[in-house]
């Protein structure tokens, strides 16, 4: 039985990984998780320099998952490389760096400092707020999709994974910007904004007012953009939103994601990555799939 998938040249021993932001950068899961059972860790986000992150409060508990409005607190490019990387390459599985900015030049500089660093994938996350911009998400435009995705992959020496915003009108239209300029993957979704109002207090629960949505009440959202996606280009997918258990990350499989982050569940129970990955191989143990490249896109009409 084969669980391997290959993301963009990279072979992973299965096709599960966990969701930036929900991890960190391996550590704190350690004594949980056996990392080298997962195909692959996928850090918290990084950037040039620290960032404080936003006020607190910045996590409420909605129905059906979790409000954040972290801000992608940060230490740093320069800590990171110092402590984190070492820490993860102690382990047999793939890293996947995931890096913010708030233009594109400090984008590039993030890239360009992981250049020569063991590193196998970089994950970019354009939901940040671009300031050059008025504010606006990098994400929430297909014509800046385009262009930072291009403009990174000048720079690049691993392959790169844009990681689209779920906030948009037309998610393929995104898919097929960040194709055309040059990703090498996508991953999708990041999480849907959302707010909730204390209506005792009468005020926000978070101090940003808006965070953004997690967690199991997504997943269908999240199922029906893979599998758009998916039907829109040709460059491999990473699906996650609301996956719980390994029924959730075979019904992203079959909607056509290569590969799946495991996220929010991360809070609930420290093991459920690993968890995921025992629960595919019993599926596919049950209905004889031998190669899970078999499940990839394999939905159909009924």
């Amino acid at each position: 039985m084969n669980l391997k998938v290959d993301l963009c040249g990279v072979t992973l021993e299965n096709p599960v990984m966990t969701a930036s932001g929900t991890f960190g950068s391996g550590e704190e899961y350690s004594e949980f998780v056996d990392l080298n059972k997962l195909g692959a860790v996928v850090t918290k986000g990084v950037a040039n320099v620290p960032w404080e992150g936003n006020p607190t409060p910045r996590v409420a508990e909605v129905y059906g998952g979790m409000l954040n409005a972290i801000g992608l607190q940060n230490p740093g490019i320069d800590l990171f490389i110092k402590r984190d990387i070492p820490f993860l390459k102690q382990y047999d599985t793939k890293i996947i760096v995931n890096v913010c900015g708030h233009t594109t030049e400090e984008y590039i500089e993030v890239v360009e400092r992981l250049s020569d660093q063991p590193v196998d994938l970089l994950e970019i996350n354009i939901s940040c707020p671009n300031v050059k911009e008025g504010g606006i998400a990098f994400g929430q435009n297909p014509k800046t999709v385009e262009g930072i995705t291009r403009e990174i992959k000048k720079h690049a020496k691993q392959p790169v994974i844009m990681k689209l915003s779920p906030n948009v009108t037309d998610i393929t239209e995104m898919a097929r910007a960040a194709e055309a300029g040059g990703a090498d993957a996508l991953s999708m979704i990041n999480t849907i904004t959302g707010m909730k109002i204390d209506i005792h207090r009468r005020c926000f629960a978070l101090a940003n007012r808006t965070g953004g949505m997690s967690g199991p009440a997504v997943h269908p959202v999240a199922v029906r953009m893979v599998y758009q996606s998916a039907q829109a280009v040709k460059i491999p997918i990473i699906g996650m939103g609301g996956i719980l258990n390994a029924e959730d990350a075979i019904e992203m499989i079959l909607a056509g994601a290569t590969a799946v982050s495991v996220g929010t569940a991360n809070f609930t129970n420290p093991r459920v990555s690993e968890e995921v990955v025992d629960g595919i191989r019993a599926y596919m143990e049950r209905y004889q799939v031998a190669d899970i490249k078999e499940l990839i896109g394999a939905v159909h009409d009924r």
